[in-house]
């Protein structure tokens, strides 16, 4: 089976077909609106704020939850709003004007629309937003971030991660040709020793996994683990070459004893986890005392800032910190525009 026809038949069986994607991200987003009267403000291109606003507000409407879907021609005055409603509705308004008409004095919940339209004049950062929702694809809404705040579980994030990435495992590496170079430069830097036990956690397509095996040599170990099956299935034939072995796993569970290894190597994973910290402390678990944490990524850190809503968990002094309460000692940081290389050591 080739790539392609992998991550399709993921999408078809494990994911559910497009009604189904719209299902799962609804009812995830329901779950997080406040209990009682909440205010909720969509954000994004318009048509695609609008499109995931009404979808919202039909699905509230068929669980029986009262709930108004604002426009300019339902409510030219906000303040109207602030009496007379039905406890326990849910106002609904999609649309960056709408940010300075506050119905209560606050939303109670931002969702930010992530799609193919760009949106003039509003580059969000991370922490604008509650929620995070991809519409790339409006027939494929994945959930990118729920603030702990109003997640109750984790369980939106295996998911919607797999989701995330089974629909672009089969073209990740397209043009990526020149990161190789740049995974064998930081594998390099990083001076993993000859003969370690090295895994590549969240190893998407198994770009790192043969500069790792050209580290540690005949004599080392090398792992591969990744929460999605579709860029297992893509990773297979570098791990081949590389003779290193894949798991299925769960970055944040991983399936290894502790102090089981020598190095851990991470490219882009931070900006996916829904709690870095607990992330961290589960890669510290598994790393034998002074062994090597490599944080990487083939493009600068700009490129992953506003990726979901988290924070920048890369910025430097944000990371030191995490690294101290989690385990770990920072010992180098490299932020260059083209690319970026953090190594910690794990106390």
């Amino acid at each position: 089976m080739s790539a392609q026809q992998s991550a399709a038949a993921w999408r078809t069986t494990a994911a559910g077909p497009p009604r189904d994607r719209w299902a799962t991200v609804l009812s995830h987003v329901t779950a997080a609106i406040p209990a009682g009267t909440a205010y909720v403000l969509v954000v994004g291109h318009a048509h695609e704020a609008a499109l995931l606003a009404d979808r919202l507000a039909a699905t509230l409407l068929d669980a029986g939850r009262p709930r108004i879907r604002l426009t300019g021609a339902i409510c030219a005055v906000p303040a109207d709003l602030r009496g007379g409603l039905t406890p326990g509705t849910v106002v609904i308004a999609a649309g960056h004007a709408w940010r300075a008409h506050l119905p209560t004095g606050h939303w109670h919940l931002t969702i930010r629309v992530r799609g193919a339209s760009p949106v003039r004049g509003h580059h969000h950062r991370r922490g604008s937003a509650d929620i995070v929702v991809d519409l790339h694809d409006p027939a494929w809404p994945v959930i990118r971030h729920i603030g702990a705040w109003f997640a109750h579980t984790d369980a939106w994030y295996g998911t919607e991660t797999q989701a995330f990435f089974a629909a672009r495992a089969a073209t990740w590496d397209t043009g990526s040709g020149g990161d190789l170079a740049a995974y064998a430069a930081a594998v390099t830097e990083a001076a993993i020793p000859t003969g370690a036990s090295a895994i590549d956690v969240g190893c998407g397509t198994g770009r790192a996994l043969p500069a790792l095996r050209a580290a540690v040599g005949p004599a080392g170990t090398v792992l591969g683990v990744d929460l999605t099956p579709a860029m297992i299935d893509v990773a297979r034939s570098r791990a081949r070459a590389a003779d290193a072995a894949l798991a299925l796993a769960d970055v944040r569970r991983l399936p290894l004893p502790g102090r089981a290894v020598d190095a851990v190597f991470a490219a882009g994973l931070l900006a996916h986890l829904p709690d870095v910290d607990a992330g961290l402390r589960e890669l510290a678990r598994v790393t034998r005392p002074g062994g090597r944490l490599v944080l990487f990524h083939p493009s600068g850190r700009d490129d992953l800032a506003g990726f979901d809503g988290t924070g920048d968990p890369l910025a430097e002094t944000p990371l030191r910190l995490a690294a101290h309460r989690t385990g770990w000692h920072l010992t180098g940081y490299d932020d260059p525009p083209h690319r970026f290389l953090a190594v910690a050591t794990r106390r």
